[in-house]
């Protein structure tokens, strides 16, 4: 039965379709050349308002009606007539580029990070592609590839504003608050855009205000002002880190992270596979510990997941929405090693529109959400709390809880994502229950929780188990030595292990930062400066209790607080090995040898000070 609604969703998609079926060759100019660009889809545009002006075409079309989908999309569904993505060797200078490109009778267009990826766009005859992309194939010059492929925004703006946020509650995150709020932790935004700055028509957010923002990069006017010209990525930012406890508007996840504003999608909230990879490098590559992906496309593109093998290299959470097809899991959702994320309602049951199958990993709300988003393209001030569905607003739920996760030193890719993926609820327990929940609906409170109690019964075990060690060393060598089992010793090993207050997430919430210094152990002090200077682990080595002993060895009353200092630093250190859920800057081996050693001259240290040698 065809409705007027559905009437107009045929209508739209026919227009869509039309659009893009639009004859003309697509040919990219010289970037630094001013003139004329002819478009993917064929229509001539002024080349200052292109990306070709930037070095890389961009696929423009009419937005999809509500974001939604037909579920019988295949990889070929947005791919951009006329237009391959060229992957070349990185060892190629720019003769052997341009003798490449010459080889095949191509032009190559540089993308934004070729310098660094050898990754160029070509134009050819629409309809040739396939021929000309095995020819390239079989060139041994050639790593990948691939058709140029659109990706989009996953949004379906509902009607009325909802008063509450009843998905903040539904994960767990005013229970969360009391255990973390994602301090040290930068979350990039990969979008639209955020409000963030105050910038020419643009204005920063009113309920972003207390938000901190990190620069970001305008993929589309290859610019560092990434202001939002379309509302989407200010929206999922909200979800992520919206100003909280300000008497103002919504609250978001992880409101004391720092947003990094990544723009790929234009302001018709489409890009490609190639500027999407662009971003994702760009923001693993300027300190982004979570990625947010609320986009996608039918296409498997090797360049996407390259780019995402790059940010997982450094140490980044990449999180994608599954799309809103209610068929397939899009890409990047369905690219390895990313948490692909599925939509769910205030009935716990998955959206209709919301895509499955194995490659989801997690559910989370994603109808009807509500958080502060830009009108009128971003300018005059224009905002407004609007409720969106989609899978776009339930990946941010998951952004969120990584970053209240890895603001509690969880910093390994896979350690974060087993831990949203052992907390999360169960809502079906049948077997094709996965392909709609994956692991079940996100629980960002529990999440933090267990990841909190867990962290402080491995550092309380091992400090009573070094501590006895030493008490039974250092009784061995008889009178004149210190019993290490006095509060001039404990105070300072609770301090420097678990944490002297360790307990305090159970009384008083962390979002008081006076409270959260307490409650963390020395060595978690930089994760407040930022998680990647934590990755370093400066204070959680032998040389402030080395150094501490130097100073003040000849006081012999502070000898037992030093020792405390070192076996409680041991003891963390011994955490980080037992545990395995942290992630260096040189690698696993590199940080267990590290532990390990710095562990053991931290024992010496505490030995050294309790023990009279005369």
């Amino acid at each position: 039965m065809n409705t007027p609604r559905s009437s107009t969703l045929m209508a739209a998609a026919a227009l869509a379709t039309a659009a893009l079926a639009l004859p003309g060759a697509a040919h990219a100019e010289d970037p630094a050349t001013p003139g004329r660009f002819v478009d993917p889809v064929g229509v001539r545009v002024p080349a200052a308002r292109t990306l070709a002006n930037f070095a890389e075409p961009v696929a423009l079309a009419a937005d999809a009606v509500l974001g939604l989908e037909s579920a019988d999309l295949d990889a070929r569904s947005y791919d951009v007539p006329g237009q391959i993505v060229v992957d070349a060797r990185d060892d190629l200078d720019g003769s052997e580029l341009l003798s490449l490109a010459s080889s095949a009778g191509l032009t190559f267009v540089p993308t934004v990070l070729a310098d660094q990826t050898r990754i160029h766009v070509a134009s050819v005859p629409p309809g040739s592609e396939q021929q000309v992309m095995e020819l390239l194939a079989k060139d041994p010059r050639v790593e990948a590839v691939e058709p140029l492929a659109r990706v989009r925004a996953f949004f379906a703006p509902n009607d009325p504003l909802l008063k509450e946020q009843w998905h903040l509650e539904r994960v767990g995150a005013t229970r969360a608050w009391d255990f973390a709020t994602g301090r040290g932790v930068t979350v990039a935004v990969v979008d639209t855009g955020i409000a963030c700055e105050t910038h020419g028509p643009f204005n920063k957010g009113t309920d972003l205000a207390s938000t901190s923002c990190v620069p970001g990069w305008n993929f589309i006017a290859n610019s560092e002002h990434a202001s939002d010209d379309h509302g989407h990525g200010t929206h999922v930012a909200g979800t992520i880190a919206q100003s909280t406890h300000n008497g103002l508007g919504a609250a978001g996840m992880a409101f004391h992270a720092r947003l990094m504003p990544v723009k790929v999608l234009n302001e018709n909230g489409w890009a490609t596979t190639a500027s999407v990879a662009d971003g994702i490098r760009w923001a693993a590559d300027h300190g982004a510990h979570v990625i947010n992906l609320s986009l996608g496309g039918p296409r498997n593109s090797k360049i996407l997941q390259s780019a995402v093998d790059h940010a997982l290299s450094r140490g980044a959470v990449v999180i994608a929405a599954a799309g809103n097809s209610g068929g397939a899991v899009n890409y990047p959702g369905a690219s390895k090693g990313v948490i692909g994320v599925s939509a769910s309602g205030q009935d716990d049951k998955i959206a209709r529109f919301s895509s499955r199958g194995e490659e989801v990993d997690i559910a989370a709300p994603g109808v009807n959400v509500t958080q502060q988003t830009v009108c009128n393209r971003g300018r005059d001030k224009c905002e407004r709390f609007q409720a969106f569905s989609g899978t776009s607003m339930a990946a941010p739920h998951v952004a969120g809880a990584a970053a209240l996760v890895m603001s509690l030193g969880v910093s390994e890719p896979q350690a974060v994502e087993e831990v949203l993926r052992s907390t999360a609820r169960v809502v079906d327990e049948s077997e094709g229950a996965k392909k709609l929940y994956g692991a079940g609906i996100l629980q960002a409170g529990e999440a933090v929780a267990r990841v909190t109690q867990v962290h402080a019964a491995v550092r309380i075990v091992a400090l009573l188990a070094l501590t006895a060690f030493l008490a039974r060393t250092v009784a061995r060598k008889g009178r004149g030595s210190t019993n290490p089992w006095r509060l001039s010793f404990l105070l300072p090993a609770l301090a420097a292990g678990p944490g002297l207050f360790f307990f305090a997430p159970w009384v008083l919430p962390r979002v008081s930062l006076p409270v959260d210094l307490l409650a963390r152990p020395l060595a978690d002090l930089d994760l407040l400066i930022g998680l990647s200077v934590h990755r370093w682990l400066p204070l959680a080595n032998a040389l402030i209790p080395f150094g501490l002993t130097a100073l003040l060895f000849g006081v012999k009353p502070l000898r037992p607080l030093v020792a405390g200092l070192a076996v409680g630093t041991a003891a963390y250190l011994t955490s980080i090995v037992v545990l395995g859920e942290a992630g260096g800057p040189l690698g696993r081996l590199a940080l267990v040898l590290w532990c390990g050693l710095n562990a053991a001259a931290c024992l010496w240290i505490a030995r050294t000070n309790l023990v009279d040698e005369r």
